[in-house]
């Protein structure tokens, strides 16, 4: 079978329910003038924003304030050779606001490597400006009507 007729493109609105049924994804920045890619614990907001935790670090920051970032995550089945992926691009901003900031600490995700008595988050903000997804669909299953 083709690959064409196994791969379903997502509209914006699942790919964002997607993205809040796993909770860890990669975000993708520029450090030193060549792509990053870290593994971070996220959530999806009401409004649709992302919401990423990381441990605190000036690079990292300095990197992601006020600058461009993707956001790609996944779930993919090796056995069956399906799965989803979706990938966001937008304006990543450090959380500044105390009060956003407190309630981010109190309710908000928890770096994934987080480890006993780790220092205080970073939060960073998504605005997604373009959503894009794929589902691969199983063997035998096509988009395409016979």
């Amino acid at each position: 079978m083709d690959r064409d007729n196994r791969v379903e493109s997502l509209s914006e609105e699942e790919c964002l329910h997607l993205l809040g049924t796993v909770p860890v994804g990669r975000v993708v920045y520029t450090a030193h003038a060549l792509p990053a890619v870290l593994p971070v614990a996220f959530e999806v907001t009401a409004d649709g924003r992302l919401v990423l935790a990381l441990r605190q670090g000036v690079t990292v920051r300095r990197a992601l304030d006020d600058t461009v970032a993707a956001f790609q995550a996944d779930a993919l089945d090796a056995a069956t050779r399906t799965g989803w992926s979706v990938l966001v691009h937008g304006r990543a901003q450090v959380v500044s606001d105390p009060a956003l900031r407190e309630r981010l600490l109190r309710t908000g995700p928890r770096p994934w490597e987080d480890g006993a008595g780790a220092a205080e988050p970073m939060f960073v903000l998504i605005l997604p400006e373009l959503v894009s997804g794929e589902r691969q669909l199983p063997l035998g299953r096509s988009l395409l009507k016979s």
